[in-house]
């Protein structure tokens, strides 16, 4: 495999380039805005520890609703631009009511409501890049997803810092908002003018002719369900981090804001290059254990941020983050998609669930640690365990296939 492999059918095929540039926007708006929500709902409008678990439980429940319907929508209708249109709405919609009424109540709104709604479009725009894939020749087809998902986690290497930057002065975290607002408008726009046509594809994409009571019982069958579980406890973990880092940093005097935003920008920094090296060991290794090896490395990095908090060793735990978040951010995917591989929109919907849970595994290893213990440290360690319980269970479930 070239070094070209991984990029040569997004610079060829249309659907792949708007993918790509769908990922790095909605990567942007993710950086920009990601890091700061724990910090933003606890210091700057007032929500307790217990009420922002609530927040995250709900966010998760309406992430998850949405991205099924419009996954089962999608597959039914094979109306996947109108739906993307719909949730890139959400997201600009969202970021509008923050930016222009930046209150608490509009906050729960924004964050419990319309920005997990807008969450379907991470899975739409991979179900886009699956299906035009299909066009590629087969030795290109595994390059995709990983480049793609690389591609997503680009912009923390460039935005994260600046704002690391921007924050060491007294510059106010709610100005996140119209900057993700400018985000959201772009990829409006380019959606509006360059996603395909439904029913004018490339490829074939007619509608499944399922029910929806019978797409739903193919996500809900007992096989796929104990799987998405098992990687929701991975995703937990991740999720976690991202809760977590912000809240330790902001509770040591000389950290804070900017060291949070720095933390996450080399993260991202060592990520994306490692997912970009997926491609030449995907099929080196099998796929339970590739997760697996994946899944240590981050929870050792989880686990070790609120022990190393205050020394300038926590900075090496970034290394062992961004080599297991290249293979868990991708390698479930992955897996998930093989797992309903002929409804591309149903493959959106366990990514779905897989959030879901993860969310569920969050909040839950984030209310037990903090009502247990003063600090946050024992919510990453609870949160690092689960996600090695996970990995070890999709071993056992798929030691015969």
């Amino acid at each position: 495999m070239s070094l070209s492999t991984p990029f040569r059918p997004i610079f060829r095929v249309p659907a792949l380039r708007l993918a790509a540039v769908l990922l790095v926007l909605f990567g942007a708006h993710a950086a920009t805005l990601a890091p700061y929500v724990s910090t933003l709902a606890v210091k700057r409008f007032g929500l307790s520890d217990s009420a922002f678990s609530v927040l995250l439980v709900a966010a998760a429940v309406v992430a998850v609703a949405a991205s099924v319907i419009f996954g089962i929508r999608a597959d039914q209708r094979a109306n996947r631009r109108k739906i993307a249109l719909i949730a890139i709405g959400a997201l600009t919609l969202g970021t509008a009511l923050m930016t222009f009424a930046p209150t608490a109540p509009t906050f729960v709104l924004a964050h419990a409501l319309m920005l997990p709604i807008s969450g379907a479009i991470f899975g739409q725009v991979f179900a886009l890049a699956r299906l035009a894939a299909s066009t590629c020749p087969a030795e290109e087809r595994p390059a995709v997803l990983s480049t793609l998902r690389a591609l997503f986690a680009l912009p923390w290497v460039i935005v994260l810092p600046i704002w690391s930057v921007v924050f060491q002065t007294e510059t106010p975290l709610t100005v996140v908002y119209p900057v993700c607002l400018g985000f959201s408008g772009v990829m409006l726009g380019l959606t509006l003018a360059f996603w395909p046509r439904d029913g004018a594809t490339a490829w074939a994409d007619a509608p499944s002719g399922l029910s929806f009571r019978a797409a739903l019982r193919e996500i809900g069958h007992p096989r796929v369900l104990i799987r998405v579980l098992a990687l929701g406890t991975i995703n937990g973990a991740v999720m976690l981090y991202m809760v977590v880092v912000g809240l330790v940093f902001a509770a040591i005097p000389y950290r804070g804001a900017s060291d949070t935003a720095l933390y996450a920008g080399i993260m991202a920094g060592l990520e994306v290059p490692f997912m970009l090296a997926l491609p030449f060991v995907i099929g080196r290794i099998r796929q339970t254990w590739f997760i697996f090896i994946g899944t240590v490395l981050y929870a050792l990095h989880l686990a070790g941020i609120p022990l190393l908090a205050e020394s300038p060793a926590v900075w090496a735990l970034t290394l062992s983050g961004a080599i297991g978040g290249a293979i868990v951010l991708t390698q479930p995917m992955a897996y998930l998609q093989d797992l309903m591989a002929e409804r591309p929109g149903a493959g959106a919907s366990l990514m779905a669930l897989q959030k879901l849970a993860g969310d569920g595994f969050s909040a839950a290893s984030f209310a037990l640690g903090t009502a247990l213990s003063a600090g946050y440290g024992l919510a990453a360690f609870i949160g690092a365990g689960l996600a090695l319980c996970g990995a070890t269970l999709l071993i056992v479930l798929d030691r015969g296939r």
